[in-house]
């Protein structure tokens, strides 16, 4: 495994997302990639959401969605499609959204387990106390191979988004909040959607108590500001040059932005029919 300091410098944006612009989590992924394969630059993209479902590719195949939706609507939460992953996951003002990209070149090539690693080893970095440990949660929401967990109990999902050029590493990270209600309402999803239908495509039964947050594991208060904060702080204790003023000047160039809003269109477009 490569290690963390793969990268010297690092350009970081942070982007505070509301209902009107939620499709902007993913568009921007995408958008990113491609800006971090063209300039060979290593990326961080914090965001969060207010209280929203965000749907795997897979969701789009419950038998009774439409009366899953309604149930999650019930609850208060918002929901959409997201290209990439199989199953849902909840994000709110208490889940801190981290997107890593780097670049993929002929001398620094990150396989799938690297990637994955390397999320791994941020989050074990900015939480050194807490015994963190990587494997699927068996009936914890939105499972994988690099589950993140504290005494078997999951906070944390990854997955992948790969290029020619770049990939993105991205997690969602249970900070703080209600994360009984958060398993409920994914399980009552999947239990409406299925309405006793067979499971052949392996929808999870999802047992709440089989996750957790950071803070509750850490037995402390915490915000999000803080952990933000706390990841930026385990990058430049690697001697990491954090940037936060030029990637957002990237950002509104028109080159980046014809790049997003075609990236944006194509998230439109995938909601379509849910």
């Amino acid at each position: 495994m490569k290690k963390q300091t793969l990268f010297s410098s690092l350009q970081v944006i942070d982007t505070p997302l509301t209902s009107d612009n939620k499709l902007a989590a993913f568009g921007m992924t995408n958008a990113l990639l491609d800006l971090c394969g063209d300039t060979d630059q290593a990326l961080l993209h914090f965001w969060t959401l207010p209280p929203t479902l965000i749907l795997g590719l897979k969701d789009r195949h419950l038998p009774e969605l439409a009366a899953a939706l309604t149930t999650v609507a019930s609850n208060g939460y918002d929901h959409f499609i997201r290209n990439s992953g199989g199953l849902a996951v909840v994000s709110d003002g208490g889940v801190l959204n981290v997107s890593l990209f780097i670049p993929q070149t002929s001398s620094e090539h990150l396989s799938v387990n690297d990637g994955y690693e390397l999320m791994k080893q941020l989050i074990q970095q900015t939480f050194p106390s807490l015994p963190i440990e990587s494997y699927e949660v068996t009936h914890s929401y939105c499972p994988g191979d690099y589950d993140l967990s504290v005494n078997g109990q999951k906070f944390a999902g990854i997955s992948q988004r790969r290029t020619t050029k770049a990939l993105v590493v991205m997690a969602y990270v249970s900070i703080l909040g209600d994360q009984n209600f958060r398993g409920e309402l994914v399980r009552d999803f999947y239990d409406t959607g299925l309405a006793g239908h067979s499971n052949e495509l392996g929808f999870p039964d999802v047992w709440p108590q089989t996750m957790t947050n950071i803070a509750d594991a850490m037995h402390q208060p915490l915000t999000i500001a803080e952990v933000k904060g706390a990841i930026l702080a385990a990058y430049e204790q690697q001697e990491v040059q954090l940037d936060s003023t030029t990637l957002m000047t990237s950002t509104q160039s028109p080159e980046f932005q014809a790049t997003y809003n075609k990236e944006l269109a194509k998230m439109q477009k995938r909601q379509l029919g849910i």
